[in-house]
């Protein structure tokens, strides 16, 4: 088993920034890529952001590309998402999981309980 805490999550205003991190315990997270989504009141969970084990690989949803980086640092357990740039549709709970680095929900074994962002107009 895989734990996945995340944190960081906040209001802001548009044109911000926020960091979030996911902390991962249990059974080691190397190995696995990690991925983040978000779910906005009323939408359906969507795919921002994966990043391989290694940190070579990484991809974006076209809505996030440019303004959103992610990262990992596996001596410490924990991926980040840098989101610059924020807007109010960035608005939503933001949940880290672990996995394969693919956009689909069922390519992730675990997931975290999620983070609110919150970014005001």
């Amino acid at each position: 088993q895989v734990q996945l805490v995340e944190s960081g999550g906040g209001l802001v205003q548009a044109g911000g920034s926020l960091r979030l991190s996911c902390a991962a315990s249990g059974r080691t997270s190397i190995g696995f890529a990690m991925g983040w989504f978000r779910q906005a009141p009323g939408k359906e969970r969507e795919f921002v952001s994966t990043i391989s084990w290694n940190g070579g690989f990484s991809y974006y949803a076209d809505s996030v590309r440019g303004r959103f980086t992610i990262s990992r640092d596996n001596a410490k357990n924990t991926v980040y998402l840098q989101m610059n740039g924020l807007k109010p549709e960035d608005t939503a709970i933001y949940y880290c999981a672990a996995g394969q680095p693919r956009v689909t929900m069922r390519s992730y074994d675990y997931w975290g309980q999620g983070t609110q962002v919150t970014v005001s107009s």
